[in-house]
């Protein structure tokens, strides 16, 4: 049986309330926005009783256990999933900590913020000028091991570093341990508008939409199932051509910035290097690269941009032949503080132009894991905990992959209903050491997106924003640049 799922953009946030710009062009391209409502089955984890969970693992909590309660907000981004089976002192009791470990988890899951010596009217500036893990211990008597693990990988994606680094008023913001449950998605927002693929679903029909001949099709749920032909990608009869596998290497004006007629670029494409001029160019790319492709880019613009930063990020797919041992424990998520992937969930319950998502325990499904890297030392600066977690990440092979899984999901799922090497079909890791956008200092977003000469700067990290639809604002204000030159 087929299975679809995505190993990148996952989901568009709050589509419905975007830019006028952005929504025409779902409706030009052909992206119904309100067909999720009900391709995305809400009641599908409650319907089988999988809820938010939390796996101990042996190796860092002293035994494996899965405690039916998130401990974080988390879960709440996954639409129609049930956070706490277990109330708070249920849950604790039932956690793998030492005595004093259980009661400092349970003064920090009751709040303290009222604890805080603090004016009613200067309490907000002290949420954000004051580190969490400093309320924690000083605030909340918090030094147990164990808790302090589960606070620092609570945030996960959310706050794409060890929460360690996060203010108290960020900690709270991203739902945290402590600050659950918070708001995410109001129900006129739902977290929803997923197709099966992600966000490739958008470029997908983007691209059909250029080039039709590319696949059969109109519409972006029409397309769920197609198949494209990229031969149709790069013809010289198309007003549209996208070529692949060729890494830009050098842009610069020909002449003088503010003199030129056209922009020189240079890429390589397998062992050759090759020269297209255009009369403008839109630097869509990761940000901080861009100093090393523009080479006139002035000094003060070149300084701005290699400040930006982007989190490393792994997604890894597992493909089961079956979810009884979900099904069984009743999860629909578990976050997994001790482990190299901090939470993993069953897939998006999306069903789209006859493509049907899995139905019962009985039937395949996929599973995502999501790891996002950071230095295993406690405390260091944001970019040290990067560099440091992205050589890490690149140095592992596959095998190294594959093992952290196989342990994680063997000391996770009882053996009556699951055997690593009989029910998993495959296993897929997507790593991007240059992942979700971290912005630098504010000014150097707004200085270093500034047009040159003709060449405009777009991507996500122009917003700066981790987000799809940021992106294609971004890409809407770049070219608008272009036509005001």
């Amino acid at each position: 049986r087929k299975l679809i799922t995505y190993g990148g953009s996952q989901t568009l946030v709050e589509p419905r309330a975007a830019d006028p710009v952005i929504r025409q062009l779902f409706i030009d391209i052909g992206v119904d926005l309100f067909r999720f409502d009900t391709a995305f089955d809400t009641g599908f984890y409650s319907r089988h009783g999988l809820g938010a969970t939390t796996y101990f693992n042996a190796t860092h909590f002293g035994r494996d256990e899965v405690v039916q309660h998130p401990f974080c907000n988390y879960y709440n981004y996954i639409e129609g999933l049930p956070g706490a089976t277990l109330s708070d002192e249920q849950a604790v009791s039932a956690a793998p900590l030492s005595a004093e470990g259980k009661a400092q988890l349970l003064r920090v899951l009751k709040g303290g913020l009222h604890l805080l010596d603090v004016p009613a009217d200067e309490m907000e500036d002290h949420l954000y000028s004051h580190n969490y893990f400093d309320y924690l211990k000083h605030t909340l008597g918090v030094n147990d091991p164990g808790v302090l693990r589960m606070a620092r990988h609570s945030g996960i994606d959310w706050s794409s570093t060890g929460t360690e680094l996060l203010s108290i008023g960020e900690a709270q913001e991203c739902g945290a341990l402590g600050f659950a449950p918070v708001a995410v998605y109001d129900l006129e927002h739902p977290y929803i508008h997923h197709f099966p693929d992600g966000n490739a679903g958008v470029a997908r029909t983007l691209v059909q939409h250029l080039i039709p001949e590319v696949a059969e099709g109109s519409s972006a749920e029409s397309l769920v199932n197609a198949l494209f032909d990229y031969r149709k990608l790069d013809r010289k009869d198309q007003a549209t051509q996208l070529r692949l596998e060729s890494t830009v290497v050098d842009v610069h004006h020909r002449g003088g910035r503010d003199t030129a007629d056209d922009v020189v670029v240079h890429y390589v494409k397998g062992n050759e290097t090759h020269e297209v001029s255009a009369t403008h160019v839109v630097m869509a790319c990761y940000n901080m690269v861009i100093p090393h492709i523009v080479t006139d880019l002035p000094s003060y613009q070149a300084d701005a941009l290699r400040q930006q930063m982007k989190s490393p990020l792994v997604y890894t797919t597992v493909g089961l032949r079956n979810w009884r041992a979900f099904k069984d424990q009743g999860i629909g998520l578990a976050m997994s503080p001790g482990n190299m992937h901090q939470t993993l969930f069953m897939d998006f319950p999306v069903s789209l132009a006859g493509y049907e998502y899995t139905q019962t325990p009985d039937d395949p499904c996929v599973i995502q894991m999501i790891s996002c890297p950071y230095s295993e030392e406690v405390g260091k600066p944001r970019a040290e905990q990067y560099k440091e977690a992205r050589y890490r990440m690149l140095d592992r092979q596959f095998s190294d992959y594959e093992s952290e899984v196989r342990q994680h999901l063997i000391g996770m799922l009882s053996s009556k209903h699951f055997d690593f090497d009989r029910d998993v079909a495959s296993l897929t890791v997507n790593r991007w050491a240059h992942g979700y956008t971290v912005a630098g200092p504010s000014d150097s977003v707004v200085i270093g997106r500034q047009p040159h000469g003709r060449i405009t700067i777009a991507n996500s990290d122009s917003a700066p924003a981790a987000d799809a639809i940021e992106a294609m604002r971004m890409g809407y204000r770049a070219v608008k640049e272009i036509s005001s030159t």
